[in-house]
């Protein structure tokens, strides 16, 4: 099946607009040694999981905590809408960094103005680098930011992933690796009237130039992507788009971890962050539900009791998994 994302953004924004016309309507730990972390207050005041929906022990997910990244989704939806340049997003990226320096990682900063249809924008990137003994950067990356849309807080599109770099982050920085690893918050993926080429994936396409620039592009060996892994009905499909080679070693280790239910064989085409990458040589996998398009996808209906703490964490052990395959090679 082939469903470019563009195609289906023109085609839910017209849903939305007669849903509203007729109805009105994304080691170290981070506590260190002592204290709480600092989201434990979201993790308080989040509701709890609806049976079946809870996260299995960290244990058993290679380290991956999903009530914690659940947390930072309740956390991140607090903010409100964060569409790009906004004084929201602003304080996302606060809360990104603070979070990131609680764990000991080290993250870079890229704010940069973006032109788009509407004028300059203000963007930025956040960047984390894990080092390693080894040649060959494994790059993790999503999207923060919300599409501008009246009351649309992004819980599955925007924070879910960003939770599971967050909580990823939290796992990987404390740890010695063979090869360096990389976790790209990007900002800027979303349209910011309707997406084109070059009304989309402005963070991305920043960051993909910039390492070009700098000589740093050519040492990412691999690129793995999240966006929007958090529904209760989680289901992956393969992306036409993507590495063969790269989503059959995501998938076959779904299948090892016992998630075959949920990456699923079927095929799509998704255009996302992963293809700026894609088209300067990267090899790269997109993990992504399109499922949720035609359901609360860019709808103020994507709140946080459509994200379930169980999918989360299948996401991150999926992905921790395939690092440490990747790692081994």
């Amino acid at each position: 099946m082939n469903i470019p994302r563009r195609v289906l953004a023109r085609a839910a924004a017209f849903a939305f607009t007669v849903c509203f016309c007729l109805t009105g309507c994304k080691s170290k730990d981070a506590q260190g040694a002592t204290g709480s972390p600092p989201f434990m207050s979201a993790a308080a005041s989040a509701p709890p999981q609806p049976a079946g929906d809870e996260a299995p022990p960290a244990d058993k997910t290679g380290g991956f905590d999903g009530k914690r990244a659940f947390a930072h989704v309740a956390k991140l939806v607090g903010f409100g809408p964060r569409p790009s340049g906004s004084p929201a997003i602003a304080q996302m990226q606060s809360y990104i960094l603070s979070e990131l320096s609680s764990y000991g990682c080290t993250a870079d900063t890229d704010a940069f103005n973006a032109q788009t249809p509407v004028g300059s924008v203000a963007m930025k990137n956040i960047l984390v680098k894990i080092p390693g003994d080894k040649p060959g950067i494994i790059l993790l990356g999503t999207h923060y930011d919300t599409k501008k849309l009246d009351n649309f807080v992004g819980a599955d599109d925007g924070a879910s992933s960003t939770a599971v770099m967050l909580e990823l982050a939290r796992v990987l920085c404390p740890q010695h690796a063979s090869h360096p690893v990389w976790i790209a918050f990007f900002d800027g993926e979303e349209a910011v009237r309707e997406w084109t080429e070059t009304d989309s994936r402005y963070g991305s396409r920043q960051m993909s130039a910039k390492l070009a620039m700098s000589g740093d592009l050519p040492k990412i060996k691999e690129f793995l992507l999240a966006d929007m892994v958090g529904s209760r009905d989680l289901r992956f499909k393969r992306d036409a788009n993507s590495t063969a080679a790269l989503t059959d070693l995501v998938w076959t280790t779904a299948r090892n971890l016992g998630y075959s239910a949920v990456f699923v064989n079927d095929d799509m085409s998704v255009e996302d962050d992963h293809l700026p990458f894609l088209k300067r040589g990267v090899p790269s996998v997109d993990i992504i539900n399109m499922d949720i398009m035609g359901s609360y996808w860019h709808t103020p209906q994507d709140t946080l009791d459509k994200v379930s703490a169980k999918s989360l964490a299948i996401t991150g052990h999926v992905l921790l998994e395939t690092v440490k395959q990747l790692q081994s090679k």
